[in-house]
């Protein structure tokens, strides 16, 4: 799988999870775990969720969830830039194959 595939199918998760968590609050039924939505912005789907957050305008006013999901963010990619320069320099690469 290539990362771009990898991040768009998870993003595509996450936006889903937005509609549903927000359909649900304005019918007042269960709704989606603020962790779960963290995690998946954590795990790469960070770009559906803030889209999601934008066009759905859900969870923009929520605090602490907007400093969580900010962290989330900057916890991907600081994570994607060192599995990245690792595996450019090989260093971390023979400890953790990436397969993309």
């Amino acid at each position: 799988m290539t990362l771009s595939v990898y991040y768009s199918v998870l993003s595509a998760i996450a936006f889903a999870l937005y509609y549903y968590d927000k359909s649900a609050a304005r019918r007042g039924n269960r709704r989606i775990r603020e962790r779960t939505l963290h995690l998946f912005a954590l795990l790469g789907g960070w770009p559906g969720a803030l889209a999601g957050r934008r066009l759905l305008r859900h969870k923009t006013r929520k605090q602490p969830f907007r400093s969580i999901f900010w962290l989330t963010v900057i916890g991907n990619i600081a994570l994607l830039g060192c599995l990245l320069h690792s595996s450019a320099t090989g260093s971390l690469a023979k400890q953790f194959p990436l397969h993309f």
